[in-house]
């Protein structure tokens, strides 16, 4: 997603290990901020010094950053840290807009830990990183919504955005964040069921990854149902109808049992 227009606003991201990484870096090269108007914080020197390359501000710690000014604060860490993080940041973020990524951890716990700021919490899927992900967006009780508006604009760089309720957010991140982990698995799965049968491995993956490509794209720019598209390659009594009479069935349970899996770790998680 290119050619979006420039935002006014000034970003800081705490945490830029893979997914806040790939927010800072996004923001930056869609275009939607210059490089000087995105500040980040992380531990890592090594991740510091990629992003001082592209031209933002790099700090150790968060605390660091806030007296550089950001109107957004991204906590980008992971859960099981998201609170040690908060308590550094608690004196300096009340009246800012600070947007959270940590699966699980709900709004209340958020705004509690940060008294005054106006929170909102988004869950990003990982194509964020090539600018083609999905983000869910709920607001917290006293974001604006200008606040939304600024949060779904910033991810409107990385890819589709949605806002939901907060009680949808944790089923976005079983079903739309897992999804990643689910096609590439069936693209390993198949590979090696073509290796099995006699394909070269290297060819039988890059056919299916080009044909998962292009199925994607025909989906978004046809607009066409996906059983209206496996109608096409599906004719009565041929081979596509034969292999989906196998693997549907096994699909559609394990898709099920996979979400509620997802689903039961993220409450565990969040202490639920």
């Amino acid at each position: 997603m290119t050619g979006m227009s420039e935002l006014s606003c000034t970003v800081g991201v705490v945490g830029v290990g893979s997914m806040g990484g790939a927010i800072a870096r996004g923001l930056v090269e869609s275009g939607a901020l210059p490089p000087e108007r995105v500040t980040v914080a992380d531990r890592d020197a090594s991740r510091r010094e990629a992003f001082e390359a592209l031209g933002c501000r790099a700090f150790e710690d968060g605390a660091q950053l806030l007296p550089e000014g950001p109107d957004v604060v991204v906590l980008a860490v992971k859960p099981q840290v998201l609170g040690d993080v908060m308590a550094t940041l608690a004196g300096g973020v009340a009246d800012r807009l600070v947007i959270s990524i940590a699966a699980g951890v709900p709004l209340a716990a958020i705004e509690a830990a940060l008294p005054g700021a106006r929170v909102v919490r988004v869950m990003p899927n990982l194509p964020v990183q090539v600018r083609s992900g999905a983000t869910a967006v709920c607001a917290g009780s006293a974001a604006t919504a200008a606040d939304l508006e600024l949060a779904c604009a910033l991810f409107r760089s990385l890819g589709a955005v949605a806002v939901m309720r907060e009680d949808q957010l944790d089923v976005s991140s079983a079903v739309v964040g897992t999804a990643p982990a689910f096609f590439s698995l069936f693209v390993d799965t198949l590979t090696r069921a073509g290796v099995r049968a006699g394909l070269p491995a290297q060819t039988c993956r890059e056919f299916l990854e080009a044909t998962m490509l292009g199925c994607a794209e025909q989906l978004v720019t046809e607009g066409v149902h996906p059983r209206v598209y496996m109608e096409r390659v599906t004719s009565p009594g041929g081979t596509t109808a034969a292999a989906l009479e196998e693997l549907e069935p096994l699909l559609f349970e394990g898709s099920f049992a996979a979400v509620d899996a997802a689903l039961a770790r993220t409450r565990e998680l969040a202490g639920d």
